[in-house]
């Protein structure tokens, strides 16, 4: 089985030495994935939209390994602030909503300050 790396152009990976996603056979995992614009190397401020950032970059990551959104199957969500689970899970509900993947949510610090969500996505395709 050949094992494909994907990148998603984040200074980061090279730093911490990690891909954005390996996928290997049917399975795809995809990297805690925060909110900045790749393009802009920005961070937008509202959990909102570094939420859909976030989602934006994971299906590209899934995309580039040959998977798609529908092909999740387990999502991890990390938040700084639990008032924020009211204000994605309508996010959450647009974009998986027919897929329904198993989920968990945590509150945590995340590693810089300016990151208000993270998410970590697996996929399958079998």
């Amino acid at each position: 089985m050949t094992r494909k790396l994907i990148s998603s152009g984040s200074p980061f990976e090279k730093t911490a030495g990690y891909s954005r996603a390996v996928a290997k056979g049917d399975w795809c995992f995809v990297s805690g994935t925060t909110g900045y614009d790749y393009a802009t190397m920005t961070m937008p401020e509202t959990v909102e939209e570094q939420a859909r950032n976030c989602l934006k970059t994971i299906e590209g990551a899934l995309k580039e390994a040959g998977f798609s959104l529908s092909d999740v199957v387990r999502n991890h969500y990390y938040v700084t602030d639990a008032s924020f689970a009211d204000r994605v899970f309508p996010i959450f509900g647009e974009t998986f909503g027919e897929i329904r993947p198993a989920a968990t949510m945590i509150v945590c610090d995340l590693i810089r300050p300016e990151m208000l969500i993270e998410i970590e996505v697996t996929a399958f395709r079998g």
